[in-house]
């Protein structure tokens, strides 16, 4: 899907070397992410998509190059952009309520009236199916339970980017599935735009409007893929049969070079 829409974040030029040596660990990438987008990098295990998704969220200053969120250059951590990660990192001793309204104490969030900040709670916790469990604490939450919550504290952030690291990794298939459901549910009703990380390809064609495979030493985007294809995408296994088949020839290619 070729994306005509106004830019929410863009990349340009990152570069990322680490430790005295400078060992480089990405070169030279670029990227544009539009409102309501969904983007997924795909790439071997080490080569950097962590990295990277740490530089967009302004958790990692690069080392050259430069991120800007709204035309804005982004210097540091962004009250609009949130990151979730495979594990939830709930605080054990804040019911599941309260751990979703403590993401609006996270730096540089906006200091919100009572009402304001009870409506977001509300309305995230809602959007991920768990009002019933809002005053369970975690060790009371299932895994995806868990990732729910993770996914309504960043929610009630109100993000114009999510970014997400592997989020549904560590859950089972059916769970997952779900999950994947839930995340097409949130960009449709809330309109964010996400950076999804994920070494599930499946994955990737379920729910991706575009797909960057990541590769090489240092790391940069070596072949990428527009998902034109309606949803729901389980109508249509046959087309993403054969771009799975692209994918996985060109991860192959990717893996086999030397880092």
């Amino acid at each position: 899907m070729t994306n005509t829409r106004q830019a929410v974040l863009t990349a340009t030029n990152l570069a990322l070397r680490y430790g005295s040596a400078g060992l480089p660990v990405l070169a030279d990438f670029d990227l544009s992410l539009a409102a309501g987008e969904i983007l997924t990098l795909l790439g071997p295990s080490g080569v950097g998509k962590s990295s990277l998704l740490r530089v967009l969220g302004g958790l990692q200053a690069p080392s050259a190059g430069e991120v800007r969120m709204k035309g804005v250059p982004l210097r540091d951590v962004h009250p609009r952009v949130a990151v979730a990660f495979q594990n939830p990192g709930l605080l054990p001793w804040l019911s599941l309520e309260r751990n979703v309204a403590f993401g609006l104490d996270f730096k540089r969030q906006p200091l919100l009236a009572k009402a304001e900040r009870k409506a977001r709670v509300d309305r995230a916790i809602s959007e991920v199916g768990l009002t019933h469990a809002r005053r369970l604490y975690p060790l009371a939450l299932s895994g995806g339970m868990a990732q729910r919550a993770s996914l309504a504290r960043c929610l009630a952030r109100q993000p114009d980017v999510l970014l997400l690291d592997e989020p549904f990794g560590a859950l089972d298939e059916v769970t997952r599935a779900d999950m994947q459901q839930l995340l097409l549910k949130v960009v449709a009703d809330f309109g964010t735009a996400v950076v999804l990380i994920t070494h599930d390809i499946d994955e990737a064609l379920l729910v991706s409007d575009r797909i960057i495979l990541i590769g090489g030493s240092p790391a940069c985007a070596v072949a990428h893929w527009d998902i034109d294809i309606s949803q729901p995408r389980a109508n249509h296994l046959a087309e993403l049969g054969q771009i799975r088949i692209e994918i996985v020839k060109a991860l192959q290619k990717v893996s086999l070079r030397p880092h």
